[in-house]
Protein backbone atom coordinates (compact mmCIF):
# COMPACT_ATOMS: atom_id res chain seq x y z
CA UNK A 1 0.00 0.00 0.00
CA UNK A 2 2.94 2.52 1.15
CA UNK A 3 5.00 2.10 -1.68
CA UNK A 4 1.79 2.61 -4.44
CA UNK A 5 1.42 5.91 -2.62
CA UNK A 6 4.93 7.25 -2.38
CA UNK A 7 4.48 8.14 -5.94
CA UNK A 8 2.19 10.44 -5.26
CA UNK A 9 4.75 12.68 -4.08
CA UNK A 10 6.57 13.04 -7.49
CA UNK A 11 3.43 13.23 -9.30
CA UNK A 12 1.27 15.66 -7.15
CA UNK A 13 -2.47 15.59 -7.62
CA UNK A 14 -4.89 18.21 -5.98
CA UNK A 15 -5.69 16.20 -3.02
CA UNK A 16 -4.18 13.19 -2.29
CA UNK A 17 -6.93 12.15 1.16
CA UNK A 18 -9.21 12.26 -2.29
CA UNK A 19 -7.77 9.95 -4.15
CA UNK A 20 -6.57 7.49 -1.05
CA UNK A 21 -9.92 7.48 0.56
CA UNK A 22 -11.39 5.07 -2.14
CA UNK A 23 -8.62 3.10 -2.42
CA UNK A 24 -8.24 2.20 1.71
CA UNK A 25 -11.74 2.10 1.26
CA UNK A 26 -11.38 -1.17 -1.20
CA UNK A 27 -8.49 -2.54 0.78
CA UNK A 28 -10.66 -2.43 3.55
CA UNK A 29 -13.77 -4.43 1.71
CA UNK A 30 -11.29 -7.04 0.41
CA UNK A 31 -9.63 -7.44 4.04
CA UNK A 32 -13.62 -8.25 5.10
CA UNK A 33 -14.93 -10.09 2.12
CA UNK A 34 -11.82 -11.34 0.33
CA UNK A 35 -12.70 -11.16 -3.81
CA UNK A 36 -15.94 -9.58 -3.46
CA UNK A 37 -18.68 -9.94 -6.52
CA UNK A 38 -18.47 -5.96 -8.07
CA UNK A 39 -22.38 -5.70 -7.70
CA UNK A 40 -22.22 -6.65 -3.70
CA UNK A 41 -19.23 -4.32 -3.70
CA UNK A 42 -20.95 -0.97 -4.97
CA UNK A 43 -23.88 -2.09 -3.36
CA UNK A 44 -21.87 -1.78 -0.23
CA UNK A 45 -20.35 0.95 -0.80
CA UNK A 46 -23.89 2.95 -1.69
CA UNK A 47 -25.07 1.88 1.95
CA UNK A 48 -21.99 2.68 4.10
CA UNK A 49 -22.24 6.04 2.22
CA UNK A 50 -25.53 6.67 3.25
CA UNK A 51 -24.93 5.79 7.03
CA UNK A 52 -22.01 7.66 6.50
CA UNK A 53 -23.93 10.92 6.03
CA UNK A 54 -25.99 10.55 9.11
CA UNK A 55 -22.52 9.60 11.17
CA UNK A 56 -22.24 13.20 12.65
CA UNK A 57 -26.03 14.12 11.52
CA UNK A 58 -28.49 15.40 14.20
CA UNK A 59 -29.74 12.53 15.76
CA UNK A 60 -33.69 12.58 14.91
CA UNK A 61 -35.13 9.31 13.85
CA UNK A 62 -37.66 10.40 11.51
CA UNK A 63 -38.40 8.62 8.11
CA UNK A 64 -36.41 10.57 5.65
CA UNK A 65 -33.90 12.13 7.78
CA UNK A 66 -30.36 11.55 7.07
CA UNK A 67 -30.13 10.15 10.07
CA UNK A 68 -32.99 7.61 10.22
CA UNK A 69 -31.50 6.18 6.86
CA UNK A 70 -28.41 5.71 8.37
CA UNK A 71 -29.86 3.85 10.72
CA UNK A 72 -31.76 1.71 8.43
CA UNK A 73 -28.99 1.03 6.23
CA UNK A 74 -26.63 0.24 9.24
CA UNK A 75 -29.38 -2.56 9.54
CA UNK A 76 -27.53 -6.20 9.53
CA UNK A 77 -30.56 -7.56 7.25
CA UNK A 78 -28.83 -7.30 4.25
CA UNK A 79 -27.60 -10.86 4.46
CA UNK A 80 -26.01 -11.24 0.98
CA UNK A 81 -23.45 -8.72 2.05
CA UNK A 82 -22.95 -10.26 5.58
CA UNK A 83 -22.81 -13.44 4.84
CA UNK A 84 -18.81 -14.01 5.29
CA UNK A 85 -19.28 -13.37 9.02
CA UNK A 86 -22.15 -15.57 9.29
CA UNK A 87 -20.36 -18.57 10.32
CA UNK A 88 -17.89 -17.22 12.80
CA UNK A 89 -18.06 -18.84 16.08
CA UNK A 90 -15.86 -18.45 19.33
CA UNK A 91 -14.40 -20.87 21.65
CA UNK A 92 -18.04 -21.76 22.93
CA UNK A 93 -19.30 -22.48 19.52
CA UNK A 94 -21.40 -19.27 20.16
CA UNK A 95 -21.73 -17.23 16.58
CA UNK A 96 -21.81 -13.44 16.17
CA UNK A 97 -24.87 -11.87 17.10
CA UNK A 98 -26.45 -9.16 13.83
CA UNK A 99 -25.23 -6.28 15.64
CA UNK A 100 -22.03 -7.54 16.32
CA UNK A 101 -21.57 -8.47 12.94
CA UNK A 102 -22.69 -4.84 11.75
CA UNK A 103 -21.11 -3.08 13.83
CA UNK A 104 -17.52 -5.08 13.21
CA UNK A 105 -18.18 -3.97 9.15
CA UNK A 106 -18.77 -0.54 9.94
CA UNK A 107 -16.22 -0.14 12.39
CA UNK A 108 -13.90 -1.76 9.70
CA UNK A 109 -14.45 0.39 6.53
CA UNK A 110 -15.41 3.89 8.56
CA UNK A 111 -11.26 3.13 9.54
CA UNK A 112 -11.07 2.87 6.37
CA UNK A 113 -12.45 5.25 4.27
CA UNK A 114 -11.46 8.12 7.08
CA UNK A 115 -8.78 7.48 9.31
CA UNK A 116 -6.06 5.06 6.86
CA UNK A 117 -6.77 7.60 4.22
CA UNK A 118 -5.37 10.09 6.90
CA UNK A 119 -3.08 8.58 7.72
CA UNK A 120 -1.16 8.15 4.58
CA UNK A 121 -1.78 11.30 3.55
CA UNK A 122 -0.09 12.58 6.05
CA UNK A 123 2.78 10.50 5.57
CA UNK A 124 3.51 11.29 2.25
CA UNK A 125 3.36 15.43 3.57
CA UNK A 126 6.28 14.10 6.06
CA UNK A 127 7.92 12.53 3.58
CA UNK A 128 8.03 15.17 1.42
CA UNK A 129 9.27 17.37 3.74
CA UNK A 130 12.08 15.32 4.12
CA UNK A 131 13.73 14.17 1.15
CA UNK A 132 16.40 12.18 2.29
CA UNK A 133 13.90 10.28 4.53
CA UNK A 134 11.66 9.49 1.67
CA UNK A 135 14.53 8.09 -0.81
CA UNK A 136 15.97 5.75 2.13
CA UNK A 137 11.53 4.69 2.90
CA UNK A 138 11.49 3.93 -1.44
CA UNK A 139 14.80 2.36 -1.18
CA UNK A 140 13.63 -0.07 1.22
CA UNK A 141 10.24 -0.52 -0.40
CA UNK A 142 12.04 -1.21 -3.63
CA UNK A 143 13.94 -3.80 -2.27
CA UNK A 144 10.63 -5.94 -1.31
CA UNK A 145 9.41 -5.10 -4.62
CA UNK A 146 12.47 -6.66 -6.30
CA UNK A 147 12.15 -9.49 -4.35
CA UNK A 148 8.35 -9.91 -5.05
CA UNK A 149 9.49 -10.93 -8.88
CA UNK A 150 8.28 -6.78 -9.35
CA UNK A 151 5.36 -7.18 -7.82
CA UNK A 152 4.16 -10.90 -9.15
CA UNK A 153 4.07 -12.54 -5.75
CA UNK A 154 2.45 -11.80 -2.82
CA UNK A 155 3.89 -9.87 0.38
CA UNK A 156 4.39 -11.76 2.93
CA UNK A 157 3.89 -11.05 7.01
CA UNK A 158 7.88 -11.66 7.86
CA UNK A 159 8.45 -9.06 4.76
CA UNK A 160 5.58 -6.75 6.28
CA UNK A 161 8.02 -6.84 9.73
CA UNK A 162 11.62 -6.30 7.65
CA UNK A 163 10.87 -2.74 6.90
CA UNK A 164 12.16 -1.03 9.75
CA UNK A 165 12.57 2.38 8.56
CA UNK A 166 9.36 2.32 6.82
CA UNK A 167 7.52 1.16 10.10
CA UNK A 168 9.21 3.89 12.12
CA UNK A 169 8.09 6.36 9.84
CA UNK A 170 4.83 5.20 10.35
CA UNK A 171 4.28 5.40 13.91
CA UNK A 172 6.17 8.83 13.74
CA UNK A 173 3.57 10.26 11.70
CA UNK A 174 0.80 8.65 13.53
CA UNK A 175 2.37 10.34 16.80
CA UNK A 176 2.68 13.91 15.10
CA UNK A 177 -0.71 13.76 13.32
CA UNK A 178 -2.70 11.88 15.92
CA UNK A 179 -5.63 10.95 13.62
CA UNK A 180 -7.73 9.91 16.43
CA UNK A 181 -7.49 12.82 18.98
CA UNK A 182 -9.17 11.12 21.41
CA UNK A 183 -12.06 8.11 22.42
CA UNK A 184 -14.32 7.63 25.58
CA UNK A 185 -14.18 4.44 27.85
CA UNK A 186 -16.31 3.81 30.97
CA UNK A 187 -14.92 3.43 34.61
CA UNK A 188 -16.12 -0.13 35.51
CA UNK A 189 -15.35 0.32 39.05
CA UNK A 190 -14.48 3.45 41.04
CA UNK A 191 -11.01 4.68 40.11
CA UNK A 192 -8.94 7.13 42.58
CA UNK A 193 -6.24 8.73 40.03
CA UNK A 194 -3.57 11.35 41.51
CA UNK A 195 -6.18 12.54 44.27
CA UNK A 196 -9.13 12.07 41.79
CA UNK A 197 -12.37 10.08 42.04
CA UNK A 198 -13.35 8.58 39.31
CA UNK A 199 -16.90 6.99 40.24
CA UNK A 200 -18.02 3.63 38.42
CA UNK A 201 -20.17 4.15 35.33
CA UNK A 202 -18.40 7.50 34.74
CA UNK A 203 -17.18 8.18 30.73
CA UNK A 204 -13.34 9.19 30.55
CA UNK A 205 -11.99 10.70 27.56
CA UNK A 206 -7.95 10.37 26.98
CA UNK A 207 -6.28 12.89 24.71
CA UNK A 208 -4.66 11.48 22.59
CA UNK A 209 -2.97 14.34 20.93
CA UNK A 210 -1.69 15.93 24.20
CA UNK A 211 -0.52 12.26 25.42
CA UNK A 212 1.77 12.29 21.87
CA UNK A 213 3.00 15.66 22.24
CA UNK A 214 3.70 15.87 25.92
CA UNK A 215 7.46 16.34 26.21
CA UNK A 216 7.65 14.44 29.77
CA UNK A 217 6.62 11.34 27.39
CA UNK A 218 8.56 12.75 23.68
CA UNK A 219 11.45 14.95 23.83
CA UNK A 220 11.10 17.36 21.43
CA UNK A 221 7.67 16.27 20.82
CA UNK A 222 6.95 19.02 17.67
CA UNK A 223 9.76 17.45 15.50
CA UNK A 224 9.28 14.83 13.56
CA UNK A 225 11.95 11.96 14.52
CA UNK A 226 10.89 8.45 13.09
CA UNK A 227 14.46 7.37 15.29
CA UNK A 228 13.01 7.75 18.40
CA UNK A 229 10.80 4.36 17.64
CA UNK A 230 14.29 2.87 17.35
CA UNK A 231 13.85 0.18 19.64
CA UNK A 232 10.16 -0.02 18.69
Amino acid sequence: MLSGTLSLISNPLPSPHWILGPFTFDVGILSIFGDLDAKYKEELKKNYFIMDKGYNSFPTNIPGTTYNKALTERSPGKRDLLAYLMNFKDENGNHLTENQIADNIIGVLFAAQDTTASVLTWILKYLHDYPKLLESVKAEQMAIYESNERGNRPLTWAQTRSVRLTHKVILESLRMASIISFTFREAVADVEYKGYLIPRGWKVMPLFRNIHHNPEFFEDPHKFDPSRFENS
